[in-house]
């Protein structure tokens, strides 16, 4: 099957989390997955996988987390054009801007030329049952555009 790539910023763990459960859903549909902390790989990682998958928290007021900016800014500068994406992540509705990270990393991907292979999952907080729900029908979509 395919592979998919998934890195991740997570401050709390609710990110991480969110991640692992795309993670463990994709396996189960057979695909094989790589699961990174976004400090411990490159943006140009995404160029060896079918699918790139970025699961972000939002800071404070819609800011990306200071610790995936380079990976946000070395990701619009690849041609992923054969890839497939998905963004994911968590934000707290206390916010004006509601997961704005997860618009920004969409935004980037669409600079890249990727395909949209789901619509976007955000999480307020931490993941609820309706929430993995939601995050295993995200990676579902993704799973039914590659078969």
């Amino acid at each position: 099957m395919a592979l998919a790539k998934i890195v991740y910023a997570s401050m709390t763990g609710n990110t991480e989390e969110i991640a692992d459960i795309v993670a463990d859903r994709l396996r189960e549909l057979g695909h094989t997955v790589d699961i990174d902390e976004c400090t411990a790989v490159d943006a140009s990682d995404f160029e060896d996988a079918d699918v790139a998958i970025v699961a972000t928290y939002t800071y404070g007021d819609g800011d990306l987390p200071d610790e995936i900016v380079d990976f946000y800014d070395d990701l619009k500068e690849l041609d992923l054009s054969d890839k497939l994406y998905g963004v994911v992540g968590s934000g707290d509705t206390f916010y004006d801007y509601f997961c704005k990270a997860v618009d920004d990393f969409e935004d980037a991907f669409e600079e890249t030329g990727a395909t949209k292979g789901a619509d976007a999952v955000k999480v307020d907080l931490s993941a609820e049952e309706e929430d993995i729900e939601r995050l295993e029908a995200f990676a579902q979509a993704i799973s039914d555009q590659l078969n």
